[in-house]
């Protein structure tokens, strides 16, 4: 599940662009500025989106049930790839079109230093929702780089916020010089080029989060911090002989689904294999809270790799979907 700090960085930012957007279509009413209009459809879609997140942390806490029996985890990852969507197909497109309408057809802005202002105030506001969404992200990344910790985040609600955020600084920055362009230069299109780019950000943000998100969406297995761990408590296991295979499933942030197929020692009895599960299900969950549902199968080592070798041999012969 997303942690608290996940929602603190959702709020912040939900606050911001909900203050920005009604600012910026009030000024781009006022104006007529094209990238004023851009940047009140962005923060718009921003707004929406946190509330989209949060609706997301919400569905993915819901408890398990018949229909869904490892829980609903992953509604947050699903929720996040809408995000993503929204941002690319409302966000950039109606830029982009906003953008190239005023290209075509250029007007100038009328006072523009209403536009400034607001760009300024919002340059500020924004500023300090970025700034919570990076020390949360800054200080879940570790010593990892940027693009690793993004990379290997199983958490999309707090660089999906970062993200979004940066965009918008991005915006902001170009309608601003948009705006500079449009009045110093006396070149109203710029205006509508300003649009157009922001558009632009707009849609290279979606492509990024989105890939991420698809990622965790399809599923992605435990970091390998985790399974070093899982594999370092198994080998202390005087019973287990050799661990067969291990395979991880993150259903959600802090919802880690584990299956082990484990060889035990010949001369061990069913009272030391039941006892030995049962040991391995708590020290594992207590070293890795995150593992909340964990599955151990007994088979001899030599049967799993026979099992796997079927598995490979089924696969290459398979005819492709739709020739069968």
């Amino acid at each position: 599940m997303a942690g608290h700090g996940s929602k603190k960085v959702i709020y912040a930012a939900l606050a911001g662009n909900t203050l920005i957007a009604i600012t910026k279509f009030a000024a781009a009413a006022y104006t007529g500025s094209s990238a004023m209009l851009s940047e009140g459809i962005h923060s718009l879609v921003d707004t929406g989106n946190q509330g989209l997140l949060l609706y997301g942390i919400k569905k993915s806490k819901q408890p398990a049930d018949k229909r869904h029996p490892f829980g609903y985890g992953a509604e947050l990852y699903f929720w996040s790839f809408v995000v993503a969507i929204l941002i690319f197909a409302v966000g950039s497109g109606v830029s982009i079109y906003e953008g190239i309408q005023k290209v075509i057809h250029p007007h100038p802005v009328s006072d523009p230093y209403i536009a400034y202002i607001v760009l300024a105030l919002a340059m500020v506001f924004e500023g300090g929702a970025w700034w919570i969404a990076y020390k949360e992200f800054n200080q879940a990344r570790g010593s990892k780089s940027f693009a690793r910790a993004m990379h290997d985040s199983k958490d999309p609600t707090v660089f999906t916020v970062l993200f979004e955020d940066t965009a918008a600084m991005l915006g902001l920055i170009v309608a601003f010089i948009g705006l500079l362009g449009a009045q110093f230069l006396n070149l109203p299109w710029l205006d509508g080029a300003a649009s157009i780019t922001i558009g632009l950000i707009l849609a290279g943000t979606a492509a990024l989060l989105a890939y991420e998100t698809k990622g965790l969406l399809i599923g992605e297995g435990a970091s390998s911090e985790i399974v070093n761990s899982i594999k370092s408590i198994v080998a202390a296991a005087p019973a287990v002989h050799s661990l067969n295979e291990i395979r991880t499933l993150h259903r959600g942030p802090q919802d880690i689904l584990l299956a082990l197929s484990l060889d035990f020692e010949d001369s061990v009895n069913v009272g030391t294999v039941e006892d030995t599960i049962y040991a391995l299900e708590i020290a594992i969950k207590k070293q890795n809270p995150s593992v909340t549902r964990l599955f151990i199968e007994v088979q001899a080592r030599e049967h799993h790799e026979e099992m796997l070798k079927a598995e490979l041999e089924q696969l290459e012969v398979s005819p492709p979907a739709g020739n069968a």
